[in-house]
Parts: structure tokens; C-alpha cells; sequence
């Protein structure tokens, strides 16, 4: 299942995220409506003017007058009443006509969304070992891209109708809901999820997310964003895995672009260099690996594989880094890893043992 599907759904409705052009459409209904309003009285009040009639007269010619059905004139027509027939012909049946049009093409989106709705309700059913991604602004949108490029399939939850149009034309798969909910995390299928990511605004907003969310699922891998260091704390107790401060991470970035240049010229080269085809990755042991038992040195890790292994983080959390030839690899070990993309996707079999 690939992340980008063209249209995204709202949960309460089970239509699609609702857009500026829907809200359009609206505007210049209610607009072709006042126009409708001010001719059907102002034919009528000028009817009773010009030619002096009653006002059941007067609307009725005003009526068929719009309607163009071809009805015969109440009364003879004076110069002027022929005048004022035709500014109500010009100016109301274009609204009325538009109007007409207007409805049709709102009846046929709903009916349109609606079957579409379903259909994209079906593919978050159908998403497994996903990510649900909270909030679609600065930092959510480079997460998108970056999971969408390696083909991780996720779902995001937003409310904003600004970053539903912006998911729309990324055909990212969202929907309009409120992540603090329940009933939306539950419809983005946060029970069969692998992770979560909350990068809204507000921290307070991040604090409810992952305890809503780590109540649903005490086995999801959470990871949010802080605003401020203070608020880390109440993250991490809240239920986060990991809690990132973008002000942190920007800062000592910045120093270490002053400081280590080169060393940060290869971090950013690996990471984000995708044209040298060079990937630092993680990877886990699982029981049925061949790795299983084999050290380092028997596993053939640089030799067979051309694959640089950086450290070894065991079950417990603890780390090995530029483990030793002797170092014996455990079901559980998580490996970081440097090399090719074909040459990783080769060993990452190797090591689910698939």
C-alpha cells in the first residue's frame, strides 16, 4: 500500500476533506439567490409603478417573466413595462439559470465524494504497520515527503482546510479530523499502526495526542515535537518514545556547521544526498535470521554485503558503537548501518530472515 492515494476523506461525514472550490460554489449560490430576491421585488414593485397594477398582478408577471415560460401578458404592456420585462429577463434569468446550475453540479460532487469517501474509507481500513501523522504544517509536510519517498505507507490527521488543499495536491492519503479524538485515531486505524507522529503547533495539543494515542495503543512507537525544553518532560510522561525540539536540534546544527563543517557536509550527505545512493539505516535481528549467534567478523557484514556497520543497540537499550570483530549478534539487536540501496535491501532480508 503506497502513501499517496489522490483524495483524502473527512471521518464525521465519510466525504472527502472539504475545499475552497465546494466553498465557492456555496458563495455564489447564495449570491445568484440574492440577486433572484432584489429582481423578483424589484419586478414586482415596478410593475406596480409603471403600470399601475395590483401586486398578485405584478408578481405573477414578474414570476413568468423569469421563468420564460411564454405565458401571455397579464395586461398590455406600455413602453416602459416592456423596458423593465427585459431588464428582468437580462438580470434574473442569468441568476436563476446559474443558480439552477449551482445546485445540480453541488448535488452531483456530494454524490461524487460520497462514493469516493467510501472508497478511500475502504483503503485506510486496508492499511497496516502505518503511520499516522498529526498536523500537516512546516514539519509535518518535509515528514510526508520524506516517508512518501521511501514508500512508507501513512495516513495524516488535520483540520486546517489550508493543508487539506495542500494535501490534495500532494494525493497524500489524510483525514479531516481532530487527532485528540478518539473516533479519528480509531478511523486512521491507530490499533494496526506502527507509529505516530504529532507535530502540531501547540505543545498542550501534543500532550493530549499521545495520551489519546498511547491509550489505544500501548505498543505504538510515538514520536512528537516540543516547543520548549520544559515541555519534554511532560511528553516523555505523557507516553512519547521520543520527543524532538526543533529549536534544539536547529541550534546545535548551526553549531555544528561552525565548527565540524565537514563533519556535518557528510551527515547531510547521507541523509539527504540521494543521488550518491547511500542510505544510513536500522536495521533488526529478528529470531529467524541467520545472524543469529555469528559474530561480526563470521557474518561477512563488508565483505559479502559492502555494508559498514556503525553500532549495535541491544533489546535493553544498550549501545555498542564500532563494535568489535567478536561482537555476537542477538535476535532483538538493532543495527545502524551504512550502504547502497540495493545493497541494504539484500541485507535487510538477510536479517528478517525472509
Amino acid at each position: 500500500m503506497t502513501a499517496a492515494i489522490g483524495i483524502g476523506v473527512s471521518r464525521r461525514k465519510g466525504l472527502p476533506g472539504k475545499r475552497h472550490g465546494r466553498e465557492w460554489l456555496e458563495a455564489q449560490f447564495r449570491l445568484s439567490l440574492i440577486i433572484l430576491a432584489f429582481v423578483l421585488s424589484g419586478g414586482t414593485l415596478g410593475f406596480m409603478v409603471v403600470e399601475g397594477w395590483g401586486f398578485l398582478d405584478a408578481l405573477y408577471m414578474t414570476i413568468i417573466t423569469l421563468s420564460t415560460v411564454g405565458f401571455t401578458e397579464v395586461h398590455p404592456l406600455s413602453s416602459v413595462g416592456k423596458v423593465l420585462s427585459m431588464g428582468i429577463i437580462v438580470t434574473g434569468v442569468g441568476s436563476a439559470g446559474f443558480a439552477v446550475g449551482t445546485i445540480a453540479r453541488i448535488t452531483l460532487e456530494d454524490r461524487i465524494r460520497d462514493a469516493f469517501g467510501r472508497r478511500f474509507m475502504k483503503a485506510i481500513e486496508k492499511l497496516r504497520d502505518h503511520y499516522i501523522v498529526c498536523g500537516y504544517g512546516r514539519m509535518g509536510r518535509v515528514i510526508c515527503e520524506e516517508l512518501a519517498s521511501r514508500d512508507v505507507p501513512f495516513v495524516v490527521i488535520e483540520v486546517g482546510d489550508d493543508a487539506l488543499e495542500e494535501l490534495e495536491k500532494e494525493s497524500f492519503l489524510y483525514l479531516k479530523g481532530d487527532a485528540t479524538d478518539d473516533e479519528d485515531l480509531i478511523a486512521a486505524g491507530i490499533e494496526r499502526a506502527a507509529g505516530l507522529i504529532s507535530v502540531v503547533t501547540e505543545d498542550t495539543q501534543n500532550v493530549f495526542i499521545v495520551l489519546t494515542a498511547r491509550g489505544l495503543n500501548p505498543k505504538l512507537n510515538i514520536v512528537t515535537r516540543a516547543a520548549t525544553e520544559e515541555n519534554i518532560k511532560k511528553l516523555v510522561r505523557a507516553g512519547a518514545n521520543k520527543v524532538v525540539s526543533p529549536y534544539f536540534v536547529g541550534g546545535h546544527r548551526i553549531a555544528q556547521a561552525v565548527m565540524r563543517p565537514t563533519v556535518l557536509d557528510f551527515l547531510e550527505t547521507i541523509v539527504q544526498n540521494r543521488e550518491m545512493d547511500l542510505r544510513l539505516e536500522e536495521a533488526r535481528v529478528s529470531p529467524q535470521s541467520p545472524l543469529v549467534g555469528k559474530t561480526l567478523v563470521d557474518s561477512g557484514l563488508r565483505k559479502d554485503f559492502n555494508i559498514i556497520l556503525f553500532a549495535v543497540k541491544g533489546p535493553t537499550g544498550s549501545m555498542i558503537f564500532n563494535p568489535s570483530p567478536d561482537t555476537e549478534f542477538k535476535a532483538g539487536d538493532t543495527l545502524v548501518i551504512l550502504g547502497k540501496t540495493n545493497d541494504l535491501e539484500v541485507f535487510e532480508r538477510i536479517v528478517k530472515g525472509t
